[in-house]
């Protein structure tokens, strides 16, 4: 089996390592392609408008001036000698459960990766008091990713009409002994939380602006990702590529003539 590996955290971060060592274990094929520096918060965006500059940095190891999507694409239609069999993104520093999902370049990664046909699981690791002062913050995703991909493998249909699948996948924020198990479950909300801006002045009087997450504790619906998450389980979410919102297509037929 060939695996292509990217993230959004850049081709230096643990996660990236964590998700190799995993990758490693599973197949003697396996390639990363990753961001040259970090590219949270990308979403799926491509470098549609400049080209962006690619460099190799060991055997079958490349980073590039780009998003996530932009590492997929290249990986798929330059770098590999023939297309992955699975395409790999993460394991982020950080939750990408419930809206974090909308944002996400590791995300973005797992879209591009799916929209080109491929298999494609997005990794995550939850930060909180459980786990980030830890020795190895990304210990609940190192012994607990490798059974979760392969599962997930196990049961995807090989063949599918339309926009294919591709997964989000959170790993809770404790210890790795303290995993509870792994739950199938729809993308959560946290309510009247969003990102929101942060006005600061440079030294030389500059306006200059943050962009400020909130409260990563607080709860989704129960049975959703992060209620999952914030009560010790892995969160397994399905999703494809199409915004339609198909439970209002009967609702809103009105509009149409």
């Amino acid at each position: 089996m060939r695996i292509l590996i990217t993230n959004d955290d850049g081709i230096s971060a643990p996660g990236l390592r964590v998700l190799e060592t995993i990758a490693h274990a599973m197949s003697d094929d396996v390639w990363t392609v990753a961001p040259a520096f970090e590219q949270s918060g990308v979403g799926h965006c491509i470098s549609y408008a400049r080209p962006f500059m690619i460099q190799q940095i060991a055997p079958q190891r490349f980073a590039i001036e780009g998003s996530p999507a932009d590492c997929v694409l290249a990986g798929m239609h330059d770098v590999l000698p023939a297309p992955p069999d699975l395409i790999l993104s993460g394991v982020n520093r950080g939750n990408n459960s419930a809206e974090n999902a909308l944002y996400s370049g590791t995300l973005g990664g797992a879209i591009e990766g799916a929209l080109q046909g491929v298999l494609s699981i997005a990794l995550s690791q939850y930060y909180g008091p459980g786990n980030r002062d830890l020795a190895d913050p990304f210990e609940a995703s190192a012994v607990h990713g490798r059974d979760v991909i392969e599962r997930i493998v196990a049961a995807t249909p090989t063949q599918e009409p339309g926009y294919r699948l591709f997964y989000n996948v959170n790993v809770p924020p404790v210890a790795a002994a303290e995993v509870k198990g792994t739950k199938l479950c729809p993308q959560g909300l946290r309510p009247g939380l969003g990102f929101h801006t942060e006005p600061t002045t440079s030294p030389s009087g500059r306006q200059f602006m943050w962009i400020r997450g909130g409260d990563q504790h607080r709860q989704t619906r129960p049975g959703t990702d992060a209620a999952y998450n914030l009560d010790g389980y892995i969160s397994v979410t399905p999703m494809r590529a199409d915004f339609t919102a198909h439970d209002m297509l009967d609702q809103l037929a009105g509009i149409a003539t």
